[in-house]
């Protein structure tokens, strides 16, 4: 995970040793990080292998109401199902006034200029080369954009403006890419396909 999104989660949390609910928690590498800084972490995900990550979906999680001070989303939420019922067990979990941290890819801002880039950018590296309208049609079929996201969190928690960014050079190419990619963002030559936002639950 790259070092600048350990670096906003842990700058959005409240401090330890706060109660924090980590979804989509992966291989576990983020819940382990913040436990090691001395957060309370009950990292979810219901398609890791790893032992540490309980692999459970948000709207399962065996918890009293209020358990947890924080919830972390790092580029997952675009994947839950059902969206709706989700958001609403997650709202759960959260005490009133807590805080909720959302890193997100979206799909929304993703067009067939960003998709072009990236494949271009895949092929210089395994060859591996998908057509850009096609892929932006099937990322679109199947993924939350950060507008739909927002619609069904609001009524549970105060979400911030989305801080957009680059984010496509997190995704399978090399990470020195970063600066390419935000440079071409800057140009107006890429859509800025990274969001971040942070919110509260709703008292």
């Amino acid at each position: 995970m790259p070092a600048e999104v350990v670096a906003f989660v842990r700058a959005a949390l409240p401090p330890p040793p706060a109660r924090v609910l980590e979804l989509g928690a992966g291989a576990g590498h983020l819940a382990a990080t913040l436990s090691a800084a001395g957060y309370d972490v009950l990292a979810i995900d219901p398609a890791s292998e790893t032992e540490a990550v309980v692999r459970v979906a948000v709207a399962d999680v065996d918890a009293p109401a209020g358990s947890f001070d924080a919830a972390v989303a790092v580029v997952s939420l675009h994947h839950v199902e059902p969206l709706p019922e989700s958001c609403r067990r997650l709202a759960e979990l959260v005490r009133p006034g807590g805080r909720l941290v959302i890193d997100e890819f979206d799909i929304g801002a993703f067009d067939e200029r960003a998709a072009r880039w990236l494949n271009e950018e895949r092929a210089a590296v395994c060859g591996h080369v998908k057509d850009p309208a096609a892929m932006v049609a099937e990322l679109r079929g199947h993924l939350h954009s950060v507008a739909r996201l927002g619609e069904a969190l609001a009524p549970y928690f105060r979400l911030g403006e989305p801080v957009r960014g680059a984010y496509l050079y997190r995704w399978s190419v090399p990470s020195e890419l970063r600066a390419t990619e935000e440079d071409l963002i800057a140009a107006g030559r890429l859509p800025a396909t990274g969001a971040r936002l942070i919110g509260a639950r709703r008292r």
